[in-house]
């Protein structure tokens, strides 16, 4: 299985396809492989789902959705707009300095956005090609064999397809900067 997992809300169910259908997962979420997730704000929402996963870390890159459990988990939010012209690689530094942050604390992420199909699926295919080194191809295959409704808006998808990985170093280097 990929470096990131499928999740969300369904009645005895632990996965949720982002398009309304649910689906059981074939096996549970292995610990110490499985140790970050995307999905929808559904999942965002459940605390039976959150505590069932052991999340303790929520990458929220949605528009317009609350955090629902702020005393419990660590959040990170950037509002990011799913349509095309929104540069979604100048999110890339901040969501892969939260995420490796969760990693280096013994944390589970879960990255979200509303529907977890197109900005969610964007930021952790970009994390893996950033922090895996993986080239567009491989990430994009592996977040979409976590999370079959996987799907970029065609912005997103050709700003991936370029998308170079050493850029986004020099921007987690400059937020680090900034933050001291």
């Amino acid at each position: 299985m990929g470096f990131f997992s499928d999740f969300g809300r369904t009645p005895r169910c632990d996965a949720f396809s982002g398009s309304g259908d649910p689906r059981i997962l074939q096996k549970p979420p292995e610990e110490t492989v499985h140790t970050r997730y995307h999905g929808s704000q559904d999942a965002a929402h459940d605390a039976d789902t959150l505590q069932t996963h052991k999340v303790s870390h929520v990458l929220n890159v949605a528009y317009g959705v609350s955090n629902l459990f702020p005393g419990q988990l660590v959040y990170k939010t950037l509002q990011i707009l799913d349509v095309p012209d929104t540069d979604i690689t100048s999110y890339f530094g901040e969501c892969g300095a939260f995420i490796d942050q969760a990693r280096e604390e013994g944390g589970v992420v879960l990255v979200h956005c509303n529907a977890g199909v197109s900005r969610s699926s964007s930021v952790v295919i970009g994390y893996l090609m950033w922090r895996e080194g993986l080239p567009f191809g491989d990430a994009y295959s592996q977040v979409k064999q976590a999370r079959p409704s996987t799907r970029p808006n065609p912005g997103f998808y050709r700003q991936l397809q370029n998308y170079k990985a050493g850029s986004v170093q020099l921007c987690v280097q400059r937020l680090d900067y900034e933050s001291n």
